[in-house]
């Protein structure tokens, strides 16, 4: 049975660095935020996916508004590049299918 799904979009920009570390530091600064929740607001579904020039990160387990309210915070993270979305699907779905939520 396909449970609620929020895939968190987020625009796989390169943080200025030094040359030869990681451009992405930020990714693993939103999985360290999503399973500090331990639970409390959702959880995390999977690891997370390059797809289409994204970043998407899957939570599930908690009602839609607080799903796309946690989603909302992941954008606000401290060096999450500008331009996250949202969209609300189902854990049997496709990646990057559902509905579209602007988190601006």
């Amino acid at each position: 049975m396909a449970d609620l799904l929020v895939e968190i979009h987020v625009p796989l920009t390169r943080r200025d660095v030094p040359e030869g570390e990681y451009p992405f530091p930020w990714i693993d600064e939103v999985m360290e935020f999503l399973f500090e929740l331990d639970g409390s607001t959702g959880e995390v579904f999977d690891d997370g996916e390059e797809w289409d020039g994204e970043y998407l990160f899957f939570v599930h387990g908690a009602p839609e508004a607080e799903l796309i309210s946690l989603a909302r915070q992941v954008a606000n993270l401290p060096g999450v590049p500008a331009g996250v979305y949202a969209t609300v699907t189902d854990t049997e779905a496709d990646m990057g299918g559902g509905i579209r939520v602007d988190l601006d």
